[in-house]
């Protein structure tokens, strides 16, 4: 299987293009996604060529790693917060 991954970090992808690419390296993403995000607000940066969505190659795999948790051995571990150093205000 080839992967669809750009080689230039500011090749410009359509919306199908970027979602396999990510999809390629392990973000998995639907075109339909990001169509969402378009309208809702949250996903990767953009631009229109006239009503095309383009997505810069590096703000998109920016955007998808910066996704990502840290490393975990639980998924109890995300429910753990640090404490708060003492003589602090909640907000």
């Amino acid at each position: 299987m080839a992967l669809t991954a750009p080689t230039h970090p500011d090749a410009l992808l359509r919306r199908t293009q970027l979602a396999a690419a990510l999809t390629d390296l392990g973000y998995p993403l639907a075109p339909a996604t990001l169509a969402t995000m378009v309208s809702r607000g949250g996903g990767p940066p953009f631009r229109l060529f006239g009503r095309i969505p383009l997505y810069r190659w590096a703000d998109a795999l920016l955007w998808a790693e910066r996704r990502l948790t840290e490393p975990r051995s639980s998924s109890s571990e995300a429910d753990i917060r640090p404490a708060k150093p003492q003589g602090t205000s909640s907000p």
